[in-house]
């Protein structure tokens, strides 16, 4: 029986090791996932740790729990300003564009394999959603800047098409192993009701985390983050309890809390965008292990047969048919096309049948993990390339700091306020008094004491504040909030 410090030593190392292999996708363009999951094959029982797993339970519970961090980390770093111009094109790329995939995956697999068509679809349902964060790993990596409109909507897709994948895998696997357990019109139904119900607990709770967080006054900044972990979790647990896609909830709940300020804003997103991190080793690893690597060569052809079709025939046709109506330029909506690659989320997905003791569920596994590497591999390092072949790229000019023109502080905009007794803003946070992008308090005096104030800072009387702003109009407005 191993000890624990053993086991410590070995996800330390594996932890340690996929971060600096990630280097590798900066310097060389190969997606960090696939190293991660490179990683997790060689660690596994065909590899040089020879570690031995396959808790097909663990591994999905893993997944899970990663992917509810990961999606509320990528809807907290998502503006909706910025997705707001292309939700409708998203919104439909993310649920008619998913099926269409999946439809179109699911003719190749039905004529290739020996399948009936139900299962050629839950193989295609599987494979049917994208990595948002593969994407822009990789884009970021390359220096590359998409057009205004193309990239809010590929994040807008790969982060909201998850909750679509999932619940076509759960209802199409339910249908399978239970014949007559319901019709076309009750899962019709309870696609509907999951996505309201998901959406309106989503869309609650991602309303009301910044208000509580700016008015729980918490001691220590580190119950901040405890408090937003709990926070999600709760959300997806209550969502999913009471019949709602708990995915969607989260994803949604941090597009929505993103639009509002709160105290410790940048430093939680910063805290969400580790543990993001940290779960997709984390489970990336975890399938790793999980895949038998001497089984892939046996699936090798049905891989790659499947692998081509869906780069280049489901997720080019899904995308075309659902952008029909769009505004989207051919080249564009090519591009939209071959962003299409598979990340956690299909791995995560391909132990469903596992569990439920579905006949194919080896075969589902082994093909899909394979068409994943594949696409990782093929679609991540030739996507700088495919960008600058359909010229996508945004053409905005570097900053120059030459062509600013100087416009240093003048003393007149810069002011004092005394924060008078029965002042409506004590025991308020500056963050609570929803200020102006102009307005800023720069300094508190409080007593003898200068601080430096932050989105916590709470108000006291007689505080003496020093402020910038230049418009002396905004200046009188914003102070009536302060007048008792």
């Amino acid at each position: 029986m191993a000890s624990i410090e053993l086991y410590l030593l070995i996800t330390a190392f594996l932890m340690l090791l996929s971060v600096a292999a990630s280097k590798l996708s900066t310097s060389f363009g190969i997606p960090s996932l696939f190293i991660f999951l490179g990683l997790g094959m060689l660690a596994g029982s065909d590899g040089i740790l020879g570690i031995y797993f396959d808790n097909v339970q663990l591994a999905q519970n893993i997944g899970t729990l990663a992917l509810i961090f990961i999606l509320f980390g990528g809807g907290l770093d998502t503006a909706w300003k910025a997705i707001k111009p292309v939700l409708k094109d998203g919104l439909i790329l993310a649920t008619l564009g998913v099926f269409l995939t999946a439809f179109f995956v699911a003719i190749c697999v039905y004529y290739l394999l020996d399948f009936t068509f139900l299962e050629a679809l839950l193989l295609g349902a599987i494979v049917s959603s994208t990595d948002a964060a593969a994407v822009f790993a990789i884009l970021r990596a390359k220096g590359i800047a998409l057009k205004k409109k193309l990239g809010p909507l590929l994040e807008l897709e790969s982060g909201s098409n998850d909750p679509m994948a999932i619940f076509l895998t759960v209802a199409i696997l339910q249908i399978l192993m239970l014949p007559q357990s319901s019709s076309a019109i009750d899962w019709i139904g309870t696609f509907f009701l999951q996505f309201l119900i998901g959406g309106a607990l989503g869309f609650a709770f991602g309303y009301l985390m910044p208000p509580i967080l700016n008015r729980i006054h918490l001691s220590f900044y580190g119950l901040y983050p405890v408090f937003t972990i709990g926070w999600v979790l709760f959300l997806f647990a209550s969502s999913s309890m009471l019949g709602g896609n708990g995915f969607l909830a989260v994803y949604l709940a941090g597009i929505v809390a993103n639009t509002k300020e709160f105290v410790h804003k940048k430093n939680l997103i910063g805290f969400h965008d580790g543990l993001s991190w940290i779960m997709q080793i984390a489970v990336f690893l975890a399938l790793g292990l999980l895949v038998f690597p001497s089984q892939l060569p046996d699936v090798v052809l049905y891989g790659l047969a499947i692998a081509f079709w869906l780069m280049f025939v489901a997720r080019p046709a899904g995308v075309f048919l659902s952008t029909m109506f769009s505004s989207l330029s051919l080249k564009e909506r090519t591009f939209i096309s071959w962003v299409g690659l598979r990340g956690a989320v299909p791995i995560i997905l391909a132990t469903y049948p596992y569990l439920q003791g579905f006949e194919q569920s080896n075969l589902i596994f082994n093909v899909v993990f394979f068409v994943v590497l594949f696409s990782i591999l093929i679609q991540g390092t030739t996507l700088p390339f495919v960008a600058k072949l359909l010229k996508v790229e945004s053409k905005s000019k570097d900053f120059k700091p030459e062509n600013v023109v100087a416009s240093p502080l003048f003393y007149h905009t810069l002011k004092q306020f005394y924060i008078e007794e029965n002042s409506k803003v004590i025991g308020l946070s500056v963050v609570e008094l929803n200020l102006p992008a102009d307005f800023l308090i720069l300094l508190v005096k409080r007593d003898s004491e200068y601080i430096k104030p932050t989105g916590s800072t709470i108000l006291e009387e007689n505080d003496m504040l020093l402020i910038q702003c230049n418009s002396e109009n905004r200046y009188k407005k914003v102070l009536k909030k302060f007048s008792s």
